[in-house]
């Protein structure tokens, strides 16, 4: 495996305001936080990056072509997106923060050049994780303030470009930063200066007044409050320090075929009840991948395993929200098991399966509010447990964001990449990029856990799988 070797320089840094032609960009903006974002004041911001072959990316053509349309492009897309140009605000007499925009807001886009290997960057891997940091930028925060989004586009000269977007989970989900990548990428490669309309489905939806919360516990300042009992009341964003430096990427795609022989596989070999099991391309990816990451692990039965994701609720609530709604609405979910369940690959798979099947089928079952009064505590108990003695595999992104139709006139990316999956050992989740309706998965571990999931993995589907200096 090659050295760490990305080098960015930061050529220009430019505040991008909404389009000032357009009468709404005099306009202050705010809205309300709602249960659904509150929730997430102690998590991370979540950065992904997208890369775009392009051979024809001398720095002159780029400067002169392909960077001007990006940032007009990205000044329309504003006006549409008015909260992402503004701020999060927390006044020192406020309950909670507030999204507030108002005129001569903008978003920051550094620009930069980079001479790191764009073809392993955007490849299945392997490489080292702390790589990809300088290509996404960071939030500016303080206890009272921080930005909503930060973008930075990356050149790489004569292979193409990146774009990395930091967005601050407590005002988008990932639903909502995708949609406005691709709002971005379509007014862009439309080109027409004159008409900036969206179409319906990547129009955000403002209206906090869907949210309802029927609890009567007023979560949204619970979640608030409980929080404010592990951190201080500020909006500080702590920036990606993790285990990277001790971890290496890959990524890998489940076919539709791959699939089939695992739904035929978890019939074969769970409970009577298997054919009630909802056994979706999302829950397959996890129980297939969970016992690989145990078993990558190793040491003793005893660890604690904590499987978690969080699942979209629009079409959850009663009544529905609409799909394009602006900001958090998802539900967080956690199941508990021990390491030595998964050590036995068969039985391990089996039961994840299980698992993560009854964990989607009982949020559709009992609601999105069942239980949401101590949806924080296992987290919290999380925290207190020592170093070493838990495992926690959650999930960022999902095969439904469909990020690869983030096309900006120079064709479909040729990667996107979650990159705080290197915080811990999460995976993401993406639709496979030739539309095959596959699944991406990518990771990040340790070399020698690495080696030892391909080799779990290659088990699992009976064939090599290829990835940088590992062939299993």
């Amino acid at each position: 495996m090659a050295a760490s070797s990305t080098t960015v320089k930061i050529l220009d840094t430019v505040r991008i305001r909404p389009s000032p032609e357009s009468p709404n960009s005099a306009n202050e903006f705010s809205l309300a936080l709602t249960c659904f974002d509150t929730i997430w004041l102690t998590i991370p911001p979540v950065e992904r990056l997208f890369f775009y072959q392009l051979s024809n990316s001398n720095p002159a053509y780029f400067n002169s072509v392909i960077l001007p349309k990006l940032k007009q492009s990205l000044s329309r897309t504003l006006l549409h997106y008015l909260p992402l140009a503004g701020n999060l605000k927390w006044p020192s007499n406020a309950p909670k923060p507030i999204i507030s925009y108002i005129p001569n807001d903008g978003v920051s886009l550094a620009v930069a050049e980079s001479d790191a290997d764009f073809n392993r960057l955007s490849s299945d891997g392997i490489y080292e994780a702390d790589e990809l940091h300088p290509l996404v930028p960071q939030l500016i925060t303080s206890d009272d303030s921080a930005s909503i989004i930060a973008l930075q586009i990356t050149l790489f000269p004569d292979k193409g470009f990146s774009i990395g977007i930091t967005a601050h989970h407590m005002v988008v989900d990932g639903k909502t930063s995708t949609m406005f990548m691709k709002s971005w990428a379509f007014l862009c490669k439309q080109g027409n200066t004159e008409n900036s309309l969206l179409p319906p489905e990547l129009t955000p939806f403002f209206d906090r007044g869907v949210i309802k919360d029927p609890t009567g516990l007023d979560l949204d300042m619970l979640y608030l409050n409980q929080s404010l009992t592990i951190v201080n009341k500020s909006l500080k964003v702590s920036p990606n320090k993790g285990e990277a430096p001790n971890l290496v990427r890959a990524s890998f795609t489940i076919t539709r075929e791959d699939f089939k022989k695992m739904r035929e596989r978890v019939l074969s070999k769970s409970s009577d009840n298997s054919k009630q099991l909802h056994l979706s391309t999302f829950v397959l990816t996890l129980a297939c991948v969970t016992p690989c990451i145990v078993q990558a692990r190793g040491g003793e039965g005893d660890r604690s395993i904590w499987l978690g994701f969080a699942a979209d609720s629009r079409a959850r609530l009663n009544p529905p929200v609409p799909e394009n709604y602006f900001g958090n609405c998802n539900t967080s979910l956690l199941e508990y098991s021990k390491a030595r369940d998964f050590m036995d690959f068969e039985k391990g798979f089996a039961l994840a399966a299980e698992k993560v099947s009854n964990m989607v089928k009982g949020l559709a079952e009992k609601g999105v509010f069942e239980g949401a009064k101590d949806r924080l505590t296992p987290l919290f108990d999380l925290i207190k447990e020592p170093p070493g003695s838990i495992q926690i595999i959650s999930v960022a992104g999902s095969p439904r964001f469909n990020v690869y139709e983030s096309d900006f006139g120079w064709g479909r990316p040729w990667k996107v990449v979650v990159v705080a999956i290197d915080r811990n050992e999460a995976i993401s989740m993406a639709e496979s990029r030739d539309g095959s309706s596959g699944v991406e998965v990518g990771l990040a571990l340790k070399k020698h856990e690495m080696e030892r999931f391909f080799v779990c993995l290659s088990k699992m589907f009976n064939k090599a799988f290829k990835v940088g200096e590992i062939e299993k």
